[in-house]
């Protein structure tokens, strides 16, 4: 796994190679053979004694596995700037899932047998038909998208007023603010909602109902 230093003040692409490769554990003559870069040429570029053309700038970032920006912008932190696919996947089929019920909504959750997912999707069938109904407006961490798959459904926040969303529109957010997803009209309304938060967090914000309690 790569790790990325804070270069140079200076953004001196030779400070950021030289941080780069002591911080992964590299020789000179490593980085030479995976660069095809001299090694007197690659210790001049770190002192400063060199500069690199363009063509020999996409070698050290093909070779080494690093943005070619980041030669000469100061990352924010010390990052794995490698994925290995961890091959993991879930199918849930049509109508699958488990669900929890509240007043507000009742909650399907695709994917359940994956732990520790980074995104959180969520299918809502939102019963409650007015904001008053609704009661005390949701809020968790991470940012939330929803995408509305059936009927239609106001969404409040207390920073925004309501706006009503139709079947194919879209809403993205920051769910630390207030929110709620209330059903307008006669058909029954379906919320499709991926959320960034944790399943845990998520869940200590629900109140379920009765026999439907996890």
């Amino acid at each position: 796994m790569k790790r990325i230093p804070k270069p140079g003040v200076d953004n001196n692409p030779g400070a950021f190679l030289r941080e780069f490769r002591i911080a992964n554990g590299l020789t000179l003559a490593e980085a030479s053979r995976k660069t095809g870069l001299p090694v007197s040429t690659l210790s001049k570029v770190e002192t400063g004694k060199m500069s690199l053309s363009y063509e020999k700038l996409v070698k050290v970032s093909a070779g080494l596995g690093i943005d070619i920006a980041q030669l000469f912008s100061a990352a924010a932190s010390v990052a794995p700037v490698t994925h290995v696919p961890s091959g993991r996947r879930s199918i849930t089929l049509a109508g699958a899932g488990p669900t929890i019920k509240t007043a507000a909504y009742t909650y399907t959750y695709p994917s359940a047998d994956l732990l520790n997912k980074r995104l959180n999707p969520m299918i809502l069938n939102v019963a409650a038909r007015s904001i008053e109904e609704f009661g005390d407006l949701m809020r968790h961490p991470g940012e939330e998208y929803a995408f509305v798959i059936q009927g239609q459904c106001e969404f409040h926040s207390d920073i925004y007023a309501p706006s009503v969303l139709k079947v194919g529109d879209s809403i993205y957010f920051d769910a630390s603010m207030g929110h709620a997803y209330v059903a307008v009209g006669q058909e029954p309304c379906r919320v499709l909602c991926i959320c960034s938060a944790k399943d845990s967090e998520l869940k200590s914000n629900l109140h379920p109902t009765g026999s439907d309690r996890p």
